[in-house]
């Protein structure tokens, strides 16, 4: 049976390989033919998944989609982006410009195995998935047991919605600065941050997963967030975000041409459309048909979809399930709060010790970016006050005064943030905890030492 079924996955490789070959994908990038960016068109074999290859490719240079033009109807794919850079400038870096053609074009690699939207093997680090109800001070104790542990994180992004966390990161031996790969060792780090993850509720869901593989990280939390049902709506949710904020989606079914057509109203922001796309990719859905239309405040989206089997939605109950899917993925990354970003030198621990001082301040963050870059800690956060207050300038001095001026700089204005409503949960991943909390206490560092 696994022999039939590695013949049947090769067999596809390499039939997927002989169509690309007769008709190699071509990417044309013009600056001539729109006064305000720079236009891109892909023509390709068509494929499911290809749609999601080229956006993320575009994401991950950080290219703002002002509009898109999207068909892949037959066996041809073609597609249209007018992009810019964050600033709104055109894109005329030649480095950017040569790096798309070779990512988009006939010089790409498509092996199944290397594909960007894949998973591959590293030995530089550990990857570790933590998904599991939000709470306060909860990375600010994953990150205490990772540094007791001898685990220093190198990178990592957190997400949380609707009351859940997800979180994925990649940390190295102290010790040797590469991978961890003792069994027996990786077995205490999973089951420490899965006790860590249930807290004082052992029967509550969580789960834990270490390997070396290596995959497109946001992607990856999409996924992670969908398999946890973020995306169901119940009594306790959080309800902090405000109206204008919240898109607006709709499914209707085009009888005369068999597809259902989604539509999406909502603010617009960065990577909007990956995370749009990437959700109705996982869903199993094909996007035949797209107009995307983002060059104001707010953006404009419209799909002609079929499940991958080639019907159109079919239920009420199948359509209001790509409904909530599809807003609990634009709601994800939205970024509320003051956004705080901290550059030092890495080192061991360090992510703990920051965290604990924002807990210990009673901050509350909603999103986190952790990167390390030529031995420096590229940190970004997102934070608010306690219960939903704005922050208070004050406890930002004192802040910045305890980790360092330079190091820590505010980007935003504490007057200008909002309060949340009083009735609604605090999101909670670091903030909240009014008085420290000791890892001896959960049982967690005894266990191991």
């Amino acid at each position: 049976m696994e022999l039939s079924m590695s013949y049947s996955h090769d067999s596809d490789d390499e039939y997927e390989k002989l169509i690309r070959r007769m008709n190699p994908p071509r990417v044309v990038i013009d600056n001539e033919a729109c006064k305000n960016a720079t236009v891109i068109r892909v023509d390709s074999a068509n494929k499911h998944g290809i749609l999601l290859e080229v956006v993320q490719v575009l994401t991950d240079l950080n290219l703002i989609v002002t509009k898109a033009y999207i068909s892949s109807d037959g066996c041809w794919f073609m597609d249209v982006f007018n992009v810019t850079d964050e600033d709104g400038n055109k894109i005329t870096d030649e480095g950017i410009l040569d790096y798309i053609r070779k990512c988009l074009g006939p010089e790409a690699c498509f092996a199944s195995s290397m594909r960007s939207v894949g998973v591959k093997q590293s030995m530089n680090h550990t990857a570790i998935e933590l998904t599991g109800s939000d709470r306060p001070g909860l990375l600010s104790e994953v990150s205490a047991v990772l540094t007791h542990l001898k685990c220093n994180v190198v990178s990592a992004e957190v997400w949380t919605h609707n009351t859940r966390a997800a979180a994925l990161m990649q940390v190295t031996d102290e010790e040797t600065g590469g991978a961890i790969t003792d069994p027996e060792r990786l077995s205490v780090i999973k089951e420490l941050l899965c006790n860590v993850l249930k807290g004082s509720n052992k029967s509550g869901l969580a789960k834990t997963e270490v390997s070396q593989d290596v995959t497109h990280t946001e992607r990856r939390l999409h996924q992670m967030m969908f398999a946890d049902r973020d995306y169901e709506r119940t009594g306790t949710d959080d309800d902090s975000l405000d109206e204008k904020q919240r898109p607006n989606v709709n499914v209707v079914n085009c009888y005369d041409k068999d597809y259902s057509v989604v539509t999406i109203t909502s603010k617009d922001r960065p990577k909007l459309l990956f995370d749009t796309v990437c959700t109705l990719t996982d869903m199993q859905y094909v996007v035949f048909h797209a107009n995307i239309d983002a060059e104001g405040p707010e953006a404009y989206q419209e799909y002609f979809i079929r499940h991958i089997d080639g019907s159109p939605v079919k239920s009420d109950a199948e359509r209001e399930r790509v409904i909530q899917c599809l807003k609990a993925a634009i709601e994800r990354r939205v970024s509320e709060g003051l956004k705080l970003e901290l550059c030092t030198t890495d080192r061991v621990g360090l992510l703990s010790n920051v965290t604990r001082i924002f807990r210990e301040n009673s901050l509350t963050v909603t999103r986190a970016e952790v990167a390390t870059k030529s031995g420096k800690a590229v940190n970004t956060f997102y934070v608010g006050g306690a219960s939903g207050y704005p922050v208070d300038a004050k406890i930002i001095d004192s802040i910045r005064q305890s980790i360092g001026q330079t190091i820590l700089k505010v980007k935003g204005n504490p007057e200008d943030l909002k309060p949340a409503s009083q009735d609604s949960p605090t999101r909670f991943l670091f903030g909240g905890l009014f008085k420290s909390r000791s890892f001896v206490n959960f049982g967690l560092v005894r266990s191991c030492s």
